[in-house]
């Protein structure tokens, strides 16, 4: 289950070739031609303040890649909304954690292992996080961290404070220690876009799984 980050900060241009979010869905191509598609399903859902489903559980490469094409061009957030300026990576566990017990009522449970891939810029780390932690690693569900960014960070887009009425521009950094944190009492890895290579990433992911 993929959990791609499509909050604000998404779209701080700080790595070479377009902002995280392009960044991200590049490293996606990658992991989907990494796989055998053999007896692999996969899931993804973007998340802000909200988890919002792009693509149930599936065994077709192609419905995958047209999706990761769709979503090529940005987050399907807008900017307007106050959801998109949180990053809520609580919420995204919750709906995978879901999206498996309905797949399991409705056929049963999988042979197939099953683990997170959560993609982002950062989490603060939290009571609420460590709660959906707790019931993945529970669960024998591992969540595997990709962090996105640069430590040196980026200028987030423009937003209009109501209280000045003016606009502010924040910077945004990635929080690696937080995303390590995540990725330990998870169960799963920390890895770095750009900092590790694409196919090593993808590669010890889909080894892990089997």
């Amino acid at each position: 289950v993929i959990l791609q980050d499509g909050s604000a900060s998404m779209h701080v241009a700080d790595l070479a070739g377009g902002n995280r979010w392009q960044r991200s869905v590049r490293f996606l191509h990658v992991l989907a031609e990494s796989m055998s598609w053999q007896r692999d399903r996969v899931a993804m859902a973007v998340f802000a303040r909200v988890a919002a489903p792009q693509v149930r559980l599936t065994k077709d490469p192609n419905t995958f890649l047209f999706f990761l094409d769709h979503l090529q061009s940005g987050p399907p957030f807008p900017l307007a909304d106050d959801g998109t300026w949180d990053t809520n990576l609580e919420q995204g566990i919750h709906w995978g954690l879901r999206l498996i017990e309905r797949d399991q009522d409705l056929y049963g449970p999988s042979k197939n292992a099953k683990l997170f891939v959560a993609i982002t810029d950062g989490e603060v780390w939290s009571g609420v996080v460590a709660n959906e932690l707790k019931v993945a690693v529970d669960q024998k569900f591992p969540v595997f961290v990709v962090g996105v960014g640069s430590l040196g960070g980026g200028l987030m887009p423009a937003y209009l404070d109501e209280t000045s009425g003016k606009e502010v521009v924040l910077r945004s950094r990635l929080e690696r220690e937080g995303l390590q944190q995540i990725a330990s009492v998870g169960g799963g890895k920390y890895f770095e876009l750009d900092r590790d290579p694409d196919r090593d990433i993808a590669n010890e992911i889909i080894e892990t799984g089997k």
